[in-house]
């Protein structure tokens, strides 16, 4: 699932994945969770890959406050221990977004 920014503006991008532990083998329905909490998030664009989720906000706030979301819906489904992994790319001297930096290598 995409949605795309329809204007350059200065944002940060982030990598985000969520992991519960003692869960069994299979965790998408808790990614599926995590996903629902984010896409009500406002400012928040995102593309789920493989491996992990691409955030796009103007603000770090708003990614950290995906994090918060996802971490949240995991524990209501009754996760007692949660593992994320977050990289944050927070480029303030121009404008981008994350379907810029994805064809910049392609062209």
């Amino acid at each position: 699932m995409v949605r795309v920014l329809k204007k350059r503006r200065i944002v940060s991008i982030a990598e985000f994945s969520i992991h519960p532990i003692g869960t069994g083998t299979s965790v998408s329905r808790y990614v599926k969770r995590a996903l629902q909490a984010i896409s009500k998030i406002e400012g928040l664009e995102y593309q789920v890959t493989p491996m992990a989720t691409i955030l796009e906000a103007q603000d770090v706030h708003t990614i950290l406050k995906a994090v918060e979301s996802s971490h949240s819906a995991l524990r209501s489904m009754g996760a007692k221990r949660i593992s994320s992994i977050l990289r944050i790319d927070a480029r303030l001297d121009k404008p981008r977004t994350m379907m810029d930096k994805t064809k910049s290598v392609e062209d």
